[in-house]
């Protein structure tokens, strides 16, 4: 970047009185007043860098933030208030949903429209449902820390399993990898047929500030979107960088005094062929339907 630079001339100040003799004596210290310019250009020096940093300071705070996003509420479906969600996603025309809590967790085959379960498989005592994914007409379900994937047909029958090394959150898919996030800033890309890890990709906000527990995924239109857990915000994620692009604030969308002590926002599918989300939340007795909307248009 280059910089520019201004000259300033510094007159300096006439001395105070003038000298009583004709003759000038050579001073072993400098006159006061000759100090005076000289000290003033090292103010007029501090203020110009002063003034520079602010507006520096104030650029780079710019520049780390994103576009943002709020939301209008279209409809409200009735959903299992008993459910604790951590998975979602729409695919044939029914809504698909792995629901955690150890003794508790299921994945299920949901009616939209008036909420009724119309299958569900119970997993093992032992095992905490977490993200949900549909990949090759197969749904894949992570557990939190037993380090397993399960995997089902569509009439959710176990398949088969795999293991992967850390926490499994959220998993979302863009035709070619699983993407898991494990509640930290990394988002994993994994080999649907073995498993392993492709690559590992860091979320960052513009500035290099990293997003930190990304939990339930989603992928759309060549973005990730990830829900932040505990809090009411959705990133937008660039995937092949992990940049952050856009940010959706649902403040407000499932009020926080009709939510019980455990209830978050968590669980975000699209409707197919429209720019709607569904979200959900655990122990929510409701799915809401939103379009996004630019918060500049508010």
């Amino acid at each position: 970047m280059s910089k520019s630079t201004q000259k300033r001339k510094n007159r300096g100040f006439p001395p105070a009185h003038a000298p009583k003799s004709p003759v000038s004596k050579p001073a072993s210290k400098p006159a006061h007043s000759e100090k005076r310019p000289i000290r003033w250009g090292l103010i007029a020096l501090f203020l110009t860098i002063s003034v520079g940093g602010t507006y520096l300071a104030i650029w780079m705070r710019q520049q780390d933030v994103a576009p943002r996003f709020t939301y209008k509420l279209i409809k409200k479906y009735p959903h299992d208030e008993n459910a604790f969600t951590q998975g979602l996603l729409v695919d044939g025309g029914f809504l698909w949903e792995s629901t955690g809590r150890y003794g508790q967790s299921t994945i299920r085959k949901v009616d939209l429209e008036t909420g009724e379960v119309l299958n569900s498989h119970s997993l093992d005592d032992d095992l905490f449902g977490e993200g949900l994914a549909m990949f090759d007409n197969q749904l894949f379900q992570l557990t939190w820390k037993a380090g397993k994937a399960l995997v089902y047909d569509r009439e959710l029958k176990p398949m088969k399993e795999f293991d992967y090394p850390g926490q499994g959150w959220g998993l979302t898919t863009d035709g070619n990898d699983l993407i898991l996030s494990d509640g930290s800033q990394y988002l994993k890309f994994i080999d649907p047929k073995t498993f392993e890890i492709r690559r590992t990709v860091k979320v960052l906000r513009k500035g290099g500030k990293p997003v930190g527990q990304l939990n339930e995924l989603e992928y759309v239109g060549g973005k990730v979107y990830a829900n932040c857990y505990q809090t009411d915000l959705v990133f937008e994620i660039e995937p092949k960088f992990g940049d952050v692009t856009g940010v959706i604030d649902l403040s407000g969308l499932w009020p926080n005094r009709e939510r019980p002590a455990d209830g978050l926002l968590n669980g975000i599918a699209v409707v197919p062929g429209t720019r709607r989300m569904l979200v959900a939340g655990k122990l929510c007795p409701w799915i809401y339907e939103i379009e996004l909307v630019p918060e500049s248009d508010r």
